[in-house]
């Protein structure tokens, strides 16, 4: 046994080093890491906005309970932006100038993310665009603004492989004019051709939608074989309510965002059934991904809905900035955004790459079908659940015609 003096040192010196410890774990807990973004409680996106702002809040749940980020807890600061472009410029610069957040999110939406990445561009913020895909933001030369969608362009690609496949030979065409819905389509046309199929019709509206009425006139008259409409829900559910007014329909239809959200069958009614959308993604435990069964239970449990692809793509980009900040251990933009370009992994949506531009390369999308009340992948064949399923004649059974 020691004397009793020689031990006081040591004594003195383990008591020191806790009570540094015990200081430190203090000063972090008192000490948040702020991560700022927009969500769209009201307006246009609020259905698909839903989806992201419980993903970043079951994320912040998470990782809290893990013991946080960089041994600090993580808080987000969300703001409303009402679907509108002139609060997100409004609440990205608060976040920045005054709540002097760490890291930011993004907003729901092509056109709410240019305007946001805007401001994180300027003040050199790293940004995961979890939930657009309009190619004009790669198309900026910036450097801090990464995706995590597929391109629109490539939304439409194997909904019209699908229709070449089964014989038919005519498409139109319809857009939003916006940025994500001008994408699609001009993708949408570009994959036509290549896939030997006839752009017979191209038609664009307004936000408002005020000449969908019209234009499912000029569809009618046109008489494709497949349509392919892009542009956010409510147009979508405006479109097949004056389909089903007018009694008609194509043989194959394909309608952006809308079809893959859990809600649409009890909303588009009985026009849901045959309807085809692109997916980024499915709630699907048969889905090959780590991650992707807790994802589906958790997120339904936190939110008491399933999960669309939007609620995968936001998790899916807290996953990556959880990974990107935890590798370099420190919260400093600069590597964050070399970190992010050197990536290739895979998250509970698939696998996650991009190109020098930020934009997302790795990620493929799924193509499902509304098919008796239910979402099937029809879509590439090694992921399909159910093959996919075509309208004999253009018309809706029991039609007056």
């Amino acid at each position: 046994m020691l004397p009793r003096r020689a031990t006081q040192p040591a004594v003195f010196t383990f008591l020191l080093a806790a009570l540094l410890a015990y200081a430190s774990t203090a000063a972090c807990e008192g000490r948040p890491l702020l991560i700022g973004a927009t969500v769209s409680l009201e307006g246009k996106y609020r259905e698909t906005s839903f989806m992201v702002s419980n993903s970043f809040k079951l994320w912040e749940k998470q990782i809290n309970a893990r013991g946080g980020l960089l041994d600090r807890p993580v808080k987000l600061i969300l703001y409303d932006d009402k679907s509108r472009e002139d609060l997100v410029r409004q609440y990205y610069r608060k976040l920045l100038t005054e709540d002097k957040v760490d890291l930011v999110l993004s907003p729901y939406g092509t056109p709410l993310t240019l305007v946001a990445s805007e401001i994180t561009e300027s003040g050199k913020k790293v940004m995961l665009a979890c939930a657009a895909s309009g190619e004009k933001i790669w198309q900026r030369g910036y450097k801090y603004v990464f995706g995590v969608y597929a391109v629109a362009g490539r939304y439409f690609i194997g909904f019209l492989d699908l229709v070449a496949r089964n014989g038919m030979q005519t498409v139109a065409v319809v857009n939003e004019e916006s940025s994500f819905a001008e994408s699609a389509s001009a993708g949408a046309k570009e994959w036509s051709r290549r896939f030997g199929l006839k752009v017979i019709l191209h038609q664009s509206y307004e936000t408002s939608g005020h000449e969908l009425s019209n234009i499912v006139e000029e569809i009618e008259h046109a008489g494709p074989d497949a349509l392919v409409f892009s542009g956010y829900p409510p147009q979508c559910y405006k479109l097949l309510q004056l389909m089903q007014e007018k009694g008609y329909r194509p043989k194959a239809l394909g309608l952006s965002i809308a079809p893959a959200l859990p809600d649409f069958a009890s909303k588009a009614g009985a026009m849901a059934e045959g309807v085809f959308g692109p997916s980024q993604w499915e709630p699907d435990e048969r889905i090959p991904f780590p991650g992707t069964r807790r994802f589906i239970r958790d997120f339904s449990m936190f939110s008491g809905k399933l999960p669309s692809y939007h609620a995968g793509a936001a998790y899916a980009s807290c996953q990556i900035l959880e990974r990107a900040v935890a590798g370099i251990g420190r919260v400093d933009d600069d590597a964050i955004r070399n970190r992010i370009l050197s990536l290739d992994t895979v998250t509970v949506i698939g696998r996650f790459k991009v190109e020098h531009t930020g934009r997302q390369i790795g990620h493929n999308s799924l193509v499902i079908q509304w098919q008796k009340g239910k979402k099937e992948i029809v879509y590439p064949t090694r992921m399909r659940t159910a093959p996919a399923h075509f309208r004999e004649r253009p018309e809706l059974p029991g039609a007056s015609r």
